[in-house]
């Protein structure tokens, strides 16, 4: 694994966020254009979390994700093309057409799919946690959920069984504020989510969602924790979504935030603030990142390309994978 704090392991993290960042701009002007037409949540403003968490994870790691998954996927090493092709909907896409921009899954990368519904993700990832214990593994399940699903009872069911275990289990909170279009504080009591780890006896810690090197430091140890036999961490990691809850506009027409508070998010940008860092240690020229830049342009210009020309799911298969063929047990 790179040191992902040199220059080197840097340059492998910008170009992740900066993957992230080009792929949903471009699904968003897909959506807008209806060329994509199912629910699509943009994880544009995000990408430091999902980047730096995920530097630190083994193949056979296995990660669950959300509704707001497109980041999580691609940090954790998922085909692009087919990633394309699912929010397309097609049958080349990684559910094979039957999921949309949701429901990826690529369980050979530890991908094994993700719930849209609010906290799903959290008891799956600590029964995964449990079935690597029992089977003798060194895996470990890291779960990404936003501030709406620590409202929710699984959520604390999840982290006292992860607890009472010590499960090898890593409980990523992105905190962006806003519950669908709610914020935070209309609906949480205590807005310091990382403070609720305490009750169930695990580790709490509250970073900066913003800056890939924190996020990338602080979910190592926690990683290694889980993978030593520690047990479980919570982080709760402070970030903000640029686009509204679902698809690609702002939602300050709505009413729903002032543009004054984007706009102090939108300054504080973690792919710029990572690419200063970057410049700053030597490790980015403007020639080297005009490369990236049109190296990723071509990579996801190829992969809509690709979810284009593929075919949509033959009706007879409708039924595929969804009863048991032959004798039950």
């Amino acid at each position: 694994m790179v040191n992902n704090t040199s220059p080197e392991g840097l340059r492998k993290l910008y170009t992740t966020m900066l993957t992230i960042r080009r792929l949903e701009e471009r699904l968003g002007e897909l959506v807008e254009q209806r060329e994509i037409q199912c629910p699509t949540h943009l994880y544009i403003g995000q990408e430091a979390v999902a980047a730096g968490v995920c530097a630190n994870l083994k193949p056979t790691d296995w990660v669950f994700s959300n509704h707001r998954n497109h980041g999580h996927y691609i940090a954790k090493g998922g085909d692009l093309k087919a990633l394309v092709a699912e929010c397309y909907v097609k049958s080349t896409g990684a559910s094979r057409g039957r999921g949309g921009s949701m429901h990826p899954a690529q369980p050979e990368m530890g991908l094994p799919g993700s719930p849209a519904i609010l906290s799903g993700s959290l008891p799956l990832a600590v029964g995964a946690a449990l079935a690597f214990r029992l089977q003798g593994k060194d895996s470990v399940a890291v779960v990404f959920f936003g501030d709406g699903a620590t409202n929710e009872g699984v959520f604390y069911e999840s982290l006292n069984l992860a607890s009472l275990k010590k499960l090898p289990v890593v409980f990523i909170c992105e905190n962006n504020l806003y519950a669908t279009h709610m914020p935070v504080g209309a609906c949480l009591a205590n807005t310091e989510l990382y403070r609720k780890a305490a009750a169930f006896c695990i580790p709490g810690l509250r970073i900066d969602g913003n800056n890939v090197v924190e996020v990338y430091k602080e979910s190592g140890k926690a990683i290694a924790a889980a993978r030593r036999g520690r047990g479980p961490t919570l982080l709760e990691c402070m970030t903000y979504r640029w686009r509204g809850h679902v698809g690609p506009s702002t939602d300050v027409d709505r009413g729903l935030r002032s543009q004054a508070e984007l706009d102090a998010w939108m300054a504080r940008c973690p792919v710029d603030a990572a690419e200063r860092l970057l410049k700053e240690k030597g490790g980015l020229t403007d020639a080297e990142k005009a490369a990236i830049e049109e190296n990723i342009a071509a990579e996801i210009e190829a992969a809509v390309t690709f979810a284009r020309r593929s075919p949509y799911p033959d009706d007879k298969e409708l039924l595929t994978d969804v009863f048991k063929e032959g004798k039950c047990r």
